[in-house]
């Protein structure tokens, strides 16, 4: 991922939006370690023009997906127990690593020496205080999502029930972050160490379900609650980007990424509180309560 003086990459990006990035290469808390030292502006560049290739992506994901259910319909499911457990361990760790890598720079920023305001306001709308540790990590973030797909397999070879949400989210969270990833906004931030957080947590949590170890039901219902969690902060850090704009403060995040967030986060809340409900307090749900 390095650049040499012949192949180096120079960046023009197609929305001219000017780098938010003040490079901080050797933050004190924290040390870099030698493979998260990348090129942002390559990456940043290489979003710029390769971002629609997530669309290709999502249209082969959702053909082959449905496609491996009508083949799979009257075919008795595979059991993939071992295969599924690594996966989800192998998430799970790369997860644990993205949270200890990234939430470092948002715990330096709320611990400087100035108002919460001012601390909540850098965290959104600035790039201000950022390590190389977290533009690595963030890179990968974004580039997961693509393999993530992946846990959509398990589902319909195994002929689990595949409700919308899963698919949905996924698609659109893969779309939003490889769309804005060549703007590199600062809300970004509290997406990846939220999502890096809760998914070392709910892959620990299938890993050892694939396993056949029997977890507390209150494990899943933290887990639900903490994406749940997730969707609530997301719309609150960008009410609060959208009301800056509308009002012509400085913040360098563009209005139709923001568009965007709202309604991804805005559906998310809606679709995730409609299958915590449905898990833990409906008819289903209480049924199974009785019964055990």
């Amino acid at each position: 991922m390095g650049e040499s003086e012949g192949t180096r990459y120079v960046p023009e990006f197609s929305r001219n939006i000017p780098s938010p990035y003040d490079p901080v290469q050797n933050p004190s808390y924290l040390t870099v370690w030698a493979v998260e030292k990348i090129s942002l502006d390559y990456w940043r560049a290489w979003f710029a023009v390769n971002w629609p290739w997530c669309l290709v992506i999502s249209a082969i994901y959702l053909t082959f997906i449905f496609s491996i259910q009508l083949y799979m319909k009257n075919r008795p499911p595979l059991v993939l127990r071992n295969t599924l457990a690594i996966w989800n361990f192998a998430l799970a760790v790369f997860s644990f690593f993205g949270t200890i890598r990234t939430w470092p720079e948002m715990i330096f920023i709320f611990s400087l020496n100035n108002s919460l305001y001012s601390k909540f306001h850098n965290s959104v709308c600035e790039r201000t205080h950022h390590d190389q540790a977290a533009v690595f990590w963030g890179l990968l973030f974004t580039l997961s999502k693509a393999v993530e797909l992946g846990d959509t397999l398990f589902i319909v070879f195994r002929k689990q029930k595949l409700i919308f949400l899963h698919w949905y989210h996924h698609i659109t969270v893969l779309g939003y972050t490889w769309f804005t990833y060549e703007t590199y906004d600062a809300t970004s931030r509290w997406f990846m160490v939220m999502n890096y957080m809760v998914h070392t947590l709910m892959y620990t949590y299938y890993g050892l379900k694939s396993l056949g170890i029997r977890v507390p039901r209150a494990v899943a219902m933290l887990i639900t609650t903490l994406q749940l969690s997730q969707m609530i902060v997301g719309v609150t850090v960008n009410v609060y980007a959208r009301y800056l704009k509308s009002v012509g403060a400085d913040c360098l995040i563009p209005k139709q990424h923001i568009d965007m967030a709202l309604f991804m986060y805005g559906s998310y809340f809606v679709l995730f509180g409609q299958f915590f409900y449905n898990a833990y307090f409906g008819a289903r749900a209480r049924a199974l309560k009785k019964n055990q």
